[in-house]
């Protein structure tokens, strides 16, 4: 069984939403840039509009400076997060490695539209190609960081900044769905920000 370490919390302490990093020059480009050693670069972040995406993002979200943002080191989410937290005055952002890119293996710096095969596979339960991380794997490292933050903090605001597979299934987490599900949500758009609700499990 996947582990989904918000499987026992029957409510949370903190407030969550997601943040989808803005447009990137890998979604400029159509292509996918998983391997962090692509990723952590700055050559692989924000475009222009993607900027704008974020700053037009974070001034509506409603979020105050009290909001505690965590962050996936690539570059194109750090960029975002750090432009979250300059307009809304927050504390510095701090990264969080459990909110990296889904790895794509065999997939890296291919067309964006094998995300669908990759997809398709996850739907199936099948293997997704060579070093592609199972999104069981994706589901326990997002999850374990929400019960980290669970512990750490009580009555915060919390904003995770991170990738479209890895914030979906995290999303399937709180919906207490298998990830496999994953796609069976509406996914996030580049720079939005939603809300995280955890589906309350009622006993008999």
């Amino acid at each position: 069984m996947p582990v989904n370490h918000l499987r026992g919390l029957p409510e949370l302490n903190n407030t969550y939403y997601a943040m989808r990093h803005g447009r990137s020059r890998a979604n400029a480009q159509g292509i996918i840039v998983s391997d962090p050693r692509d990723g952590l670069l700055a050559a692989w972040g924000l475009t222009g509009p993607g900027r704008e995406q974020a700053r037009a993002a974070a001034a509506g979200s409603g979020l105050t400076a009290a909001a505690v943002i965590r962050s996936s080191a690539f570059s194109r989410a750090r960029q975002t997060a750090e432009i979250a937290r300059e307009v809304l005055g927050a504390a510095p952002v701090c990264l969080a490695p459990e909110l990296r890119e889904r790895a794509f293996g065999c997939w890296d710096r291919t067309s964006d539209q094998n995300y669908e095969r990759v997809w398709a596979a996850d739907a199936r339960g099948d293997p997704a190609g060579d070093g592609v991380e199972p999104v069981d794997a994706v589901l326990a490292r997002t999850t374990a960081l929400v019960a980290a933050l669970e512990r750490a903090h009580h009555g915060a605001v919390v904003l995770l900044v991170s990738h479209g597979d890895p914030l979906n299934i995290l999303q399937a987490g709180f919906r207490r769905l298998a990830p496999a599900q994953h796609r069976s949500l509406p996914p996030l758009a580049t720079a939005e920000i939603r809300r995280l609700t955890l589906t309350v499990v009622r006993s008999n």
